[in-house]
């Protein structure tokens, strides 16, 4: 039996996978999370061969988990299920160690089929995010264009971001202006949304 764990913050979502993993005949859900950081923990605790993660989770995300889980549990093999086919999250997840990734657009057997063959050692992934991946090159921010970005979402000013990031205001407007310039935007707010459109955040 394959032993799946399987994180996502849905709980009709959930629910609705698990049930038809189960119906399978060599796979066995073995846990069951809202959470992304419980993921860590819970496999420690529950050796699955593979944890099918969400992306966006309440704690931690699955791309997060993702790579902890690459040092704590690397018998583990990770497979994400997201909503959100973004170019930059499918490299982010391969880059965190993640064997698979998927849309959950996608019939469930084509995740019982992903689960099988990520235990057999193949990578899966989506083959049209694929291509996007390809087409889109690679993330052209830096951790911290990345992390001063994130942390203008909801209109913070720069006295904010500097306070939560514990940098000078200039050093907050260079990283703001480095990030304007590589995504080609015209200011913070559309560098930011090209940036979460990208899957690059």
């Amino acid at each position: 039996m394959i032993r799946v764990l399987l994180a996502e913050d849905q709980g009709m979502m959930r629910g609705a996978l698990a049930t038809l993993l189960e119906l399978e005949d060599d796979i066995d859900v073995v846990g069951l999370l809202a959470r992304g950081d419980e993921v860590v923990d819970a496999c420690v605790r529950l050796t699955p061969d593979v944890a099918v993660l969400d992306i966006e989770m309440p704690g931690r995300s699955g791309l997060d988990a993702a790579a902890e889980l690459a040092t704590a549990v690397p018998s583990c093999r990770v497979l994400i299920v997201t909503t959100f086919g973004r170019p930059g999250y499918l490299r982010r997840a391969m880059d965190a160690g993640a064997r698979g990734f998927l849309i959950k657009d996608s019939p469930v057997e084509q995740l019982a089929d992903a689960i099988r063959r990520v235990v057999a050692g193949e990578t899966v992934v989506d083959p049209t995010l694929a291509a996007a991946a390809l087409r889109a090159g690679p993330n052209p921010l830096s951790a911290r264009e990345r992390d001063v970005l994130a942390a203008s979402a909801d209109g913070a000013t720069i006295a904010d971001i500097a306070r939560a990031l514990h940098l000078s205001e200039s050093t907050v407007r260079n990283y703001l202006s480095a990030a304007i310039g590589k995504t080609s935007t015209r200011n913070r707010i559309e560098a930011l949304n090209a940036a979460r459109t990208n899957g690059w955040l």
